[in-house]
């Protein structure tokens, strides 16, 4: 049994939504409710730089190792690392300080190749500092671009944020937004993409800029009952629907965390 199965297996399960967020004074959960955000506070001290989940199980990136919890944060034998992604159901891809990418299979690193530095690994492909690469099941391979900063996917098709643009992946890469775009990240119905200074939502083909409570930048967003969001400085929004709110009247909502040097976010 794989570590993330017996995460999966023993994990914490309740009816509110927990997010994990990755902070430079550990790994963070938030509870929220609705529009509510209720309790927070530190499941686990070290400086995270990645976090993700998957059916009740957290992977994190951090200085020292690739660590999976919730209820206790075990390593998995990298070392530091820069970023974290998910590799089907079971498998965990990384991504050190050197530009190293590899899976875990059974416990076991096999490296996929080395190339710049990686800013994000996420639905089978890789933001690096050097571009956009695909991983498969031996290696990874060159999608173009360069300057990339973070990877997603909508409806299978891979949008990226890089130091120009917002590019979503067609016939060739086509620009989607001028920029220098920082965040990108998709779901079901949902698209977002965020710069230092505004964060903006996909309107059917086109983006507009969204009218947050808050003026800092935002570097994570994410989705469950709600869109999800964090900003570096340690504020978590949320963006609830009119249907979930006590006062029908939905919109964004915000609490500090008093955390800050926030760098991603994962809902469960």
């Amino acid at each position: 049994m794989s570590a993330i199965e017996e995460k999966r297996m023993y994990g914490d399960r309740r009816e509110e939504t927990v997010a994990y967020v990755a902070t430079g004074q550990g790994v963070a959960t938030v509870r929220i409710s609705g529009d509510q955000v209720g309790r927070f506070g530190l499941a686990h001290r070290c400086q995270a730089r990645d976090v993700v989940t998957t059916d009740g199980a957290v992977v994190v990136a951090t200085d020292e190792d690739v660590l999976v919890g919730p209820d206790s944060f075990e390593g998995l034998e990298f070392g530091p690392a820069t970023a974290v992604g998910l590799d089907g159901s079971d498998g965990v891809l990384a991504a050190d300080e050197h530009g190293r990418v590899a899976r875990s299979n059974d416990g076991e690193w096999t490296t996929l190749g080395t190339v710049g530095a990686v800013r994000a690994i996420a639905d089978g492909f890789v933001a690096a500092a050097d571009g956009c690469y695909r991983v498969e099941d031996d290696g990874l391979a060159s999608a173009g671009l360069d300057a990339v900063r973070d990877v997603a996917s909508s409806e299978g098709i891979p949008l990226a944020a890089t130091d120009d643009g917002l590019y979503r992946l067609g016939n060739g890469w086509l620009r989607e937004r001028e920029g220098a775009f920082t965040v990108v990240a998709a779901g079901d119905d949902h698209a977002h993409a965020a710069t230092a200074d505004a964060l903006f939502e996909r309107d059917g083909d086109d983006w507009r800029a969204v009218d947050l409570p808050v003026a800092d930048s935002v570097v994570g967003v994410d989705y469950g009952e709600c869109v999800y969001a964090v900003t570096e400085s340690g504020t978590f929004l949320v963006d609830a629907d009119p249907e979930t709110t006590a006062d029908g009247a939905g919109g964004w909502r915000s609490r500090s965390l008093g955390l800050p040097d926030v760098t991603a976010l994962a809902v469960a």
